[in-house]
C-alpha cells in the first residue's frame, strides 16, 4: 500500500495550488494522459530528465506507483534526491531496451523523448521503432501507451517565406542541421526563389525540413545543442502503423498545435505555401499518440464495409415549418438514453466510472478531422443505460449489478441530473444524466471495462484534444458543480479579448414557447440513413469480429460542425451570443420548438482544414448575424456528440466579435457569460453547455479568480 498519504494536499485548493506550480508546458503534459490513465497502477515515465514530469504525475495520482527512468545516472541521482515521495522511485536505462520485465507495467508515457533516440543514434528511425516495440512487451494486457513528441509532415515540397532576419537563420540552419554527422552530410538542400510582393523571401525545400527550422527558430540560446537533433522521425501514418502492427487499439493519434507558440511564434513570423501557392496551416507544435495492448484475439481497429439495408434500429421522420414551409429531417433513436456517472471522492478527488476502449464502429466513416487528428474507434465515455419498460432508478440499479458489478448495497446516494440535447439539429435524442455515488472502486464491469478517472483531469483533458466524448465532459462539469466541487484550472488557449468601447449589439430575448413544426410524410432529402458492416479486424489484420450499424450523416454537407461561442465584452463585463432557433426534436420532447443554442453550422465538403473553417465562420457570421470577426481561439479539442448514431464531429471555437454597419438579419441573444454559466444545467443545447463551460473558466483563469 502506498504511503502517499504522509505527503496528501488534503484539499482541493492546495491540489489546485500545486498543479498552478508547474509550468504551462507540464500541465499540458498531464492533462494529455488524463483520459487514459488508471487510477492505480505502474507507470514508467521514459525519460524523465529532471524527474519533474514523474513526480507531477505521483503527486497527481497518489493510488499510482511511478517509476522515471532515464539513462543518465546523474539525472537520477539528483532526482532521486530532490523529489522523495512513498508512490515514486527513480532508475537508470535505456528507454530503447527493456527496462522493466516483460508484462510488468500498466502505462508508459513518454514525453518529447523518443527523437533523442533517434538522434543520437545516428539519426535512424528504425531506433524509435525498436525503442516502441520494446516497450510494447513490457506493458500489461490492457496497459497503455502514450508518445507525446513531434510529427514528420507527409512527404511534399512547400514554399517557406521569412523575414530577412529570420531568413540569415535559416541558412544557418540549413548547413548545420543533424550536426552529429560528419560536415558533409549535414543539412539539407533547398532553392531560394523570387520575393514575395511584400519583400519576405521564398525558399523551396521539403516539407521536413521547413517544419524542422520552425519549430526551433527560436531557440537560439541553446542553438548548438538543437542542431544536433532531428525533432521529427514518423509520419502520422507510420506512427499508427506501427501502433496497429504492435497489436495497439489507438485511443488517440492527434497532432497539438500549441496555443501560445501559434500565437507568438508562428502567426506572422513565416508563411507557408503549397506549391500551388495555397496557405498551408501551420505545422503541429506536437503530436499525441495512446495505444492500448489488448490480446491477439482482441481487435485494434474498425474497417468500414458495404453498405446493406438499414436495421431499422435508427428511424426517419419529418417535419415541415408552420410558416416557412422548410422541412427538417430527424433520425429518431429508440429507448430513453441515461447517461451514468457512478462516482466517489477520495484524497480530496471525485473520481467517476467511465466506459474505457469503448468501441465505436461508426467513428471509422469519419478518417482524418480537419485538425489531422485520426478519429478513435474506441473511446472513453460515460456509461450508457437505455430505458425500456422499468423506472428510470430501477434500469440503472439493474445495469450497474449486471454489467458493472455494483451492488445496490454498494450505492450510497442517487440523483438525477439535467437532459441534453447532444445534437439537436439532427437526432431526436435527448440525454438524462443520472449521479449514482458509490463505494470506492478502481475498476470494474463484466460485460464493460470501466475504471475510474479523476473528474477535474477530465475536464481538463478536454481542453488539450484528451477526450473527444462531449457527454462525459458536461456530465462532470456539473456533477462538480452539484457536489459544490472546484471544475479545476483552465489549461486550454487563453482568451484575451481586446473588448469594445460600445455597448453589445441589438438584443432580442428568448420568444415565447412555440410550436414551429408540424409531422409530414415527404422528407427534404438532407440526411442519408445508412447501414454498413463494420470488420473489426486484429494486429495481422484477421477479422475478429462483424458488426451491422445503422448511422445518419449529411447527404450533400461535410461531417465537420462548427460550433461558436460568440464573445464581446464591454465595461469589465463578458457577452455571449445566443441563438433563439427552433427544432423538431426538442418539440417532440417538450412541447414547444424554440431552444436557445450556441450558434453552430454543418460545414461544406470544401472546408478541408481549419484556415478554411475560420474563412467559412467569418463568412456565416456576416451574412446571417451582421457581426464582424476580431478574433479566433479554439475552444479545448473537438468533440463527437452522439458517436453511437452518427460520426458527426464538432469544433469549437470562441469567436470575439463586433457589430459589421449593417443591420443582422438574425439578432441574437446576449447575455452575460456569468447569467449563462450560473444557470448552464438549464440549458439543453448540448453543444451551448460545452462551449459556455469552457469559456466561463477560460475567462476566470485569465482573471486569476477561483470559480
Amino acid at each position: 500500500m502506498s504511503t502517499y498519504h504522509q505527503q496528501a494536499r488534503g484539499t482541493d485548493s492546495a491540489y489546485e495550488r500545486y498543479l498552478k506550480s508547474m509550468d504551462a508546458s507540464m500541465q499540458q503534459k498531464v492533462a494529455l494522459t488524463a483520459a487514459h490513465l488508471l487510477a492505480e497502477g505502474w507507470l514508467a515515465d521514459m525519460g524523465m530528465g529532471s524527474g519533474t514530469g514523474s513526480e507531477a504525475l505521483a503527486s497527481l495520482y497518489p493510488n499510482m506507483r511511478v517509476t522515471g527512468v532515464d539513462i543518465n545516472p546523474e539525472m537520477v541521482k539528483r532526482a532521486k534526491n530532490r523529489y522523495q515521495l512513498g508512490n515514486l522511485d527513480f532508475r537508470t536505462g535505456d528507454i530503447a531496451d527493456e527496462c522493466f520485465q516483460p508484462g510488468s507495467l500498466d502505462m508508459i508515457f513518454n514525453s518529447s523523448v523518443l527523437h533523442h533516440v533517434t538522434s543520437f543514434n545516428n539519426y535512424e528511425v528504425k531506433e524509435a521503432a525498436r525503442a516502441v516495440t520494446n516497450q510494447v512487451r513490457q506493458l500489461k494486457e490492457g496497459g497503455t501507451l502514450i508518445v507525446r513528441d513531434f510529427l514528420r509532415p507527409d512527404p511534399e515540397t512547400v514554399v517557406l517565406e521569412l523575414p530577412d532576419s529570420t531568413a540569415e537563420l535559416f541558412e544557418r540552419f540549413s548547413r548545420e542541421f543533424r550536426s552529429l554527422l560528419p560536415q558533409e552530410r549535414r543539412g539539407f538542400a533547398y532553392e531560394e526563389l523570387e520575393p514575395a510582393p511584400d519583400g519576405l523571401r521564398r525558399f523551396r525545400l521539403s516539407s521536413q525540413a521547413a517544419v524542422e527550422f520552425v519549430l526551433r527558430k527560436d531557440y537560439i540560446a541553446d542553438w548548438e545543442t538543437e542542431v544536433q537533433e532531428e525533432y521529427t522521425y514518423f509520419t502520422q501514418e507510420q506512427f499508427e502503423a506501427l501502433f496497429h502492427s504492435l497489436g495497439l487499439r489507438i485511443l488517440a493519434s492527434t497532432p497539438l498545435r500549441n496555443p501560445w507558440i501559434v500565437r507568438n511564434r508562428f502567426q506572422g513570423k513565416f508563411r507557408l505555401l503549397s506549391m500551388d501557392e495555397r496557405l498551408l496551416m501551420v505545422p503541429p507544435t506536437n503530436y499525441l499518440i495512446v495505444g492500448e495492448k489488448v490480446s491477439h484475439k482482441m481487435g485494434v481497429r474498425f474497417l468500414a464495409g458495404e453498405e446493406r439495408d438499414p436495421l431499422n434500429y435508427l428511424h426517419f421522420v419529418h417535419y415541415r415549418h408552420r410558416e416557412r414551409g422548410v422541412i427538417r429531417d430527424l433520425v429518431r433513436r429508440p429507448n430513453a438514453t441515461l447517461d451514468v456517472l457512478p462516482y466517489y471522492r477520495q484524497n480530496g478527488e471525485v473520481y467517476v466510472l467511465a466506459r474505457r476502449s469503448y468501441p465505436r464502429p461508426i467513428l471509422s466513416l469519419c478518417g482524418l478531422r480537419l485538425d489531422g487528428s485520426l478519429s478513435p474507434h474506441y473511446v472513453t465515455e460515460p456509461v450508457i443505460v437505455l430505458q425500456k419498460d422499468r423506472p428510470l432508478a430501477q434500469t440503472v440499479e439493474e445495469a450497474l449489478r449486471d454489467d458493472l458489478q455494483i451492488r445496490p448495497e454498494n450505492i450510497l446516494s442517487f440523483s438525477l441530473g439535467s437532459h441534453c440535447f447532444p445534437s439537436p439539429g439532427g437526432l431526436q435524442e435527448r440525454v438524462q444524466a443520472v449521479f449514482v455515488e458509490i463505494e470506492p472502486v478502481l475498476q470494474s464491469g463484466t460485460t464493460q471495462r470501466v475504471r475510474a478517472v479523476s473528474a477535474r483531469q477530465l475536464l481538463r483533458a478536454a481542453q488539450v484534444d484528451g477526450l473527444p466524448d462531449s457527454r462525459l465532459e458536461i456530465h462532470c462539469a456539473e456533477l462538480l458543480g452539484y457536489l459544490g466541487e472546484h471544475p479545476g484550472s483552465w489549461i486550454g488557449e487563453s482568451l484575451t479579448l481586446e473588448g469594445s468601447s460600445k455597448k453589445p449589439p441589438r438584443s432580442v430575448g428568448p420568444g415565447k414557447p412555440r410550436r414551429a413544426f408540424l409531422e409530414t410524410d415527404v422528407g427534404s432529402n438532407f440526411l442519408h440513413l445508412g447501414s454498413r458492416v463494420f470488420r473489426e479486424v486484429n494486429a495481422s489484420g484477421s477479422l475478429i469480429k462483424e458488426t451491422q450499424l445503422d448511422y445518419v450523416m449529411p447527404r450533400e454537407l461535410s461531417l465537420n460542425t462548427v460550433a461558436t461561442a460568440l464573445l464581446y465584452q464591454h465595461d469589465g463585463t463578458t457577452y455571449i451570443g445566443l441563438q433563439d432557433d427552433d427544432f423538431p426534436s426538442f418539440q417532440c420532447f417538450v412541447g414547444h420548438s424554440n431552444l436557445v443554442v450556441a450558434p453552430a453550422w454543418r460545414l461544406p465538403r470544401t472546408v478541408n482544414d481549419l484556415l478554411d473553417l475560420e474563412s467559412f465562420t467569418t463568412g456565416v457570421l456576416g451574412k446571417q448575424h451582421g457581426l464582424k470577426v476580431k478574433q479566433f481561439f479554439t475552444l479545448g479539442g473537438p468533440y463527437y456528440p452522439s458517436a453511437g448514431a452518427t460520426p458527426e464531429i464538432v469544433y469549437p471555437y470562441a469567436v470575439e466579435v463586433e457589430p459589421a454597419n449593417q443591420t443582422p438579419p438574425e439578432p441574437l441573444i446576449w447575455i452575460p457569460i456569468e447569467e449563462v454559466a450560473e444557470g448552464l444545467s438549464g440549458y439543453q443545447d448540448g453543444h451551448l453547455r460545452v462551449l459556455a463551460s469552457r469559456v466561463f473558466r477560460a475567462l476566470h483563469e485569465m482573471m486569476g479568480e477561483t470559480i
